[in-house]
């Protein structure tokens, strides 16, 4: 069993935060979204080792714990260099963070002194964004990626909930409300897949592609969460004013429907 102290890890994040100013609604929206992720991957987690008595099943929920609270390391220093969370317009932010811990001044030694999960840690984090998870990977390093892929889609419908939609797309609200869904966006969604990079061209594109990574949830307790907290609901009522855009979003609903009743 690993000597792990969760109070160190949020201390030394919490640290880590203080030098990009919490109180920029950016900065505060990640440490948020950290601390919440962390704990839906302890759930989803909880959820599927069983007997959490056992050691091997507590380091396996410490490990994907910690996981959520390393993903978005890479966002703090992406918000400070180019004022944006748009990957495609600054950097990969996860790839930027895992290069943070585990490169060139291995912050991961600041959070826990072992070294035994920084392999796992280091996959989990490259492909928490990624379209699809790397192949070849061993059953537990697998399903650390997915929890944490899980936990942190569950939770970014929370953020486009609770955050102003011009804040997180770099819009107006006239753009926002007015634009239409591109084809190929709803093309992937009547395919149940989440939406790729490359085919949004429309802010409300963004808005689409969050709803869509629904449709690719692993566990039967991330969309169990999902439909807990009723974010979705929310951003299915979006109050777009372009029919076309009211019409995809029907869409978008029906064609979850069949895939969570599958």
């Amino acid at each position: 069993m690993i000597n792990f102290d969760e109070l160190r890890v949020k201390e030394v994040f919490a640290g880590y935060t203080q030098k990009y100013n919490p109180e920029d609604p950016k900065i505060a929206l990640k440490i948020d979204h950290t601390y919440r992720v962390s704990e839906i991957c302890r759930e989803i987690a909880t959820s599927i080792v069983g007997d959490i008595a056992n050691p091997e099943a507590v380091d396996f929920i410490e490990l994907a714990w910690l996981s959520g609270m390393l993903h978005d390391i890479g966002r703090f220093e992406q918000v400070r260099l180019y004022n944006t969370f748009m990957d495609i317009e600054s950097v990969d932010h996860a790839e930027f963070g895992a290069d943070i811990l585990f490169k060139d001044n291995k912050m991961i030694k600041e959070f826990l002194d072992t070294r035994e999960w920084d392999n796992i840690l280091e996959i989990a984090i490259r492909n928490h964004n990624k379209f699809r998870v790397q192949d070849g990977l061993d059953e537990k390093t697998l399903s650390i990626c997915n929890i944490l892929r899980d936990a942190d889609k569950v939770d970014i419908l929370r953020v486009n909930v609770e955050t102003p939609f011009t804040d997180i797309y770099n819009t107006t609200e006239e753009i926002l409300y007015t634009s239409s869904v591109s084809p190929e966006v709803l093309a992937q969604i009547r395919n149940h897949q989440t939406v790729t990079r490359e085919v949004r061209k429309t802010p409300v594109d963004h808005l689409m592609g969050h709803i869509a990574l629904m449709f690719e949830l692993v566990y039967p307790k991330s969309r169990e969460i999902a439909k807990r907290q009723g974010y979705l609901e929310k951003l299915f009522a979006f109050q777009t004013r372009n029919p076309q855009t009211r019409e995809a979003l029907e869409i978008a609903r029906c064609e979850l429907a069949k895939e969570w009743e599958a």
